[in-house]
């Protein structure tokens, strides 16, 4: 996920959950939270605890996140935001749960006349390749409901057009073929699919340094016949840190209508 794309996924969060963006260029934004953002990201729960015992008046933060750090000029003090750091993982978190579902219409010129909109599900994955070390990918896919095409990038299709709640009274939706059970297996195949033909040689090097680290460690205990309790443990503990594992999350999704 790129400097651009961090930049683009907050403006919109924000933007989604009504918290007023107060500056902005291509490096950092300057938001005002609202008081559900604030108890969401900011970790502050004694400072709301005092104020809603009190009934105080809520003072909800006003935070600037960098976006991209080599593109600062002058001073400029903020949150460092990128791909990885904590405080996007509580914003992914925040939409799960905000958003994990929608139904959504495209918005169409009332000038148009009737207009037929074809159903789509949306999905955003989250690949994570853990062993000692983590990286961590997102995929966007789409799948139109009627004909089974699958679109890659589907979050860029549909971020620049504008969507209600409800279709306008335009608008006829066809009701979709394709189930979206079906169709998020399908998706999920997709997924499958890139990782089975990525670059897996982090596996192999997680495996080597595994080796490597339970050799010293049975140096220390080769004279031990009965390993002692703490050498189980150490072992396990070894396991759990270096074992390969590969997860599949989503993050959200939905089915939109798009003319």
């Amino acid at each position: 996920m790129y400097p651009q794309q961090v930049h683009h996924y907050l403006k919109e969060f924000f933007n989604e959950n009504n918290c007023a963006i107060l500056g902005e260029e291509d490096h950092y934004l300057t938001v005002q939270l609202t008081v559900d953002i604030d108890k969401r990201i900011m970790n502050r729960p004694f400072y709301w605890q005092y104020i809603e015992a009190t009934n105080s008046e809520p003072n909800p933060a006003q935070v600037t996140f960098i976006t991209n750090q080599t593109s600062i000029a002058g001073n400029l003090f903020g949150e460092a935001i990128h791909y990885g750091s904590p405080r996007l993982n509580q914003l992914f978190v925040a939409t799960k749960e905000l958003g994990a579902y929608v139904q959504l219409f495209e918005k169409v010129d009332s000038a148009m006349g009737q207009v037929i909109l074809t159903p789509w599900l949306g999905v955003n994955f989250k690949v994570s390749y853990c062993c000692d070390r983590t990286k961590e990918m997102l995929y966007s896919f789409g799948i139109n409901l009627l004909t089974g095409v699958v679109k890659e990038d589907f979050h860029e299709t549909i971020c620049t057009s504008e969507f209600d709640m409800e279709p306008a009274d335009n608008v006829f939706h066809v009701q979709y073929i394709i189930k979206p059970l079906r169709a998020l297996e399908r998706l999920h195949a997709a997924v499958e699919a890139i990782i089975e033909q990525d670059d897996h040689s982090w596996a192999i090097e997680a495996q080597k340094r595994w080796q490597r680290d339970q050799r010293v460690l049975d140096y220390f205990y080769e004279d031990v016949e009965d390993k002692p309790e703490c050498y189980e443990i150490e072992r396990k503990a070894l396991e759990e840190q270096y074992e390969s594992k590969i997860k599949i999350e989503i993050i959200n999704g939905g089915v939109f209508y798009l003319f």
